[in-house]
């Protein structure tokens, strides 16, 4: 199971910090990535963690204001985002597939197990 939590209305430049608390499998064998889906749009990767090194991607548009971390311990995986703008407002998700074999990636079909979403919304 993955639940995302820290979404809400922000103004532009403002900073959240989304979790996803993970809960029946291990980060050390799980893939992780965080989605958003804008209003009318279809769901795009932006930033994922891979099980095995801990590795880290990010989708062009928001490399330097996006970063993703893990804490094992706490089951939890992070997604800080600075510097927000009117064009981050999506829902959040994140997702997990078995990174046993395989690097984490931003493709929609790579992932197994889906969060419920989180909403932020980036407004004056």
């Amino acid at each position: 199971q993955l639940v995302e939590s820290g979404g809400g209305s922000v103004q532009p430049g403002g900073s959240l910090r989304l979790s996803c608390a993970v809960s029946g499998f291990s980060l050390d064998y799980y893939n992780i990535g965080w989605f958003r889906q804008a209003p009318g749009k279809e769901r795009k990767g932006v930033s994922c963690v891979s099980a095995s090194d801990g590795s880290t991607r990010y989708e062009d548009s928001v490399e330097g204001r996006f970063t993703i971390s893990r804490d094992k311990d706490k089951h939890t995986v992070y997604l800080q985002i600075t510097n927000l703008k009117a064009e981050d407002t999506a829902d959040y998700y994140c997702a997990a597939f078995t990174g046993v074999f395989r690097p984490c990636a931003l493709f929609f079909d790579d992932y197994d197990y889906w969060g419920q979403g989180t909403q932020v919304t980036v407004a004056a």
